[in-house]
């Protein structure tokens, strides 16, 4: 009886504990960044639409400046032997986006970065209708041996 009472205290205060952490993350200000910018005519398409596959974009546009956010750039990566390619994307179409519509979109970073770093986006109007969730997966990798490293610590400094 008193190994499961320990047994279920310690999972307790272990769970408290990555809460804990994972709230205190969630509430700093590096966790998330927001982007406006209105839509180009050339974005959309016959049906005066935002094209679909132009969203990918836009989540590339919120990761950048994400990392400009925090002091890193993709070509400061790249001059230290990493690329950040894209492994996985999902996105959940809500409402239609369309010309000259003001257009925000939110980047949130996950969790703290391992191998994989992981982002989810809302992009909304101006009238705060969200118009797409979506999340990415991307993968820290050395750009000579193609291989998948670990993230590296100069961005992890600048996280915690």
């Amino acid at each position: 009886m008193l190994l499961n009472f320990i047994f279920f205290f310690r999972m307790f205060t272990d769970c408290f504990s990555a809460l804990f952490k994972y709230i205190v993350f969630y509430l700093s200000n590096m966790s998330f960044n927001k982007i406006s910018f209105r839509v180009r005519y050339g974005e959309t398409d016959q049906m005066g639409i935002v094209y679909h596959g132009n969203y990918a974009q836009y989540l590339e546009m919120g990761r950048i400046a994400w990392l400009r956010q925090i002091g890193i750039s993709y070509k400061d990566m790249e001059e230290n032997g990493i690329m950040l390619p894209v492994i996985s994307l999902s996105i959940n179409f809500k409402k239609p986006a369309v010309y000259d519509d003001l257009i925000t979109v939110r980047t949130v970073l996950k969790k703290i970065p391992s191998v994989r770093i992981e982002f989810d986006f809302e992009i909304f109007n101006e009238s705060g209708d969200i118009l797409a969730e979506a999340s990415t997966v991307l993968v820290f990798m050395n750009m000579k041996r193609k291989r998948p490293v670990k993230c590296p610590d100069y961005i992890l400094e600048k996280l915690t």
